[in-house]
């Protein structure tokens, strides 16, 4: 019995081991300031309204290390569904630069793509607009960033 108990105790220990909260990796990982996504944008209205709003303070929700902000109750029920569905890619960097040299590089929140239910945000500063390069060779640079987002996962 006591052999027993000590290998359900061993077992135990082991599967919380394996099941440490992610919520510190993730801060590191996400492009966040503050502890706030997308600079406050709501993750939900790109794909609801199609266009980039800006969320509030009032209607946030702390997830997994990150803080979203939401423009209305419904988009904020519509996320804790599903978080995975509406997170942005590459964790809110600049998906053309994540493609092309494995980069993580600040974005627009205003300059965005749904692609395959997916939100993909890029950087457009300076006569720069990353989306109009990512369109230009979209499959390959997605594959590209795909991939290259797997090192710091």
């Amino acid at each position: 019995m006591q052999k027993l108990l000590l290998l359900m105790g061993i077992s135990l220990l082991a599967l919380t081991g394996f099941s440490q909260d992610a919520t510190p990796e993730r801060k590191k990982q996400f492009n966040i300031e503050d502890g706030l996504a997308i600079q406050g944008y709501d993750p939900v209205a790109y794909f609801t309204l199609g266009k980039a709003v800006k969320g509030s303070k009032d209607n946030s929700l702390y997830h997994q290390g990150i803080t979203y902000y939401f423009s209305t109750t419904g988009n904020k029920e519509a996320f804790k569904k599903d978080p995975a569905k509406y997170e942005p890619q590459y964790g809110g960097w600049c998906a053309y630069a994540m493609g092309a040299k494995g980069e993580k590089v600040e974005v627009d929140p205003k300059t965005f793509k749904v692609l395959d239910g997916k939100l993909y945000l890029f950087y457009n500063r300076f006569f720069n607009n990353t989306l109009t390069s990512w369109n230009k060779d979209e499959v390959n640079l997605k594959k590209q960033a795909d991939n290259n987002w797997t090192k710091y996962k």
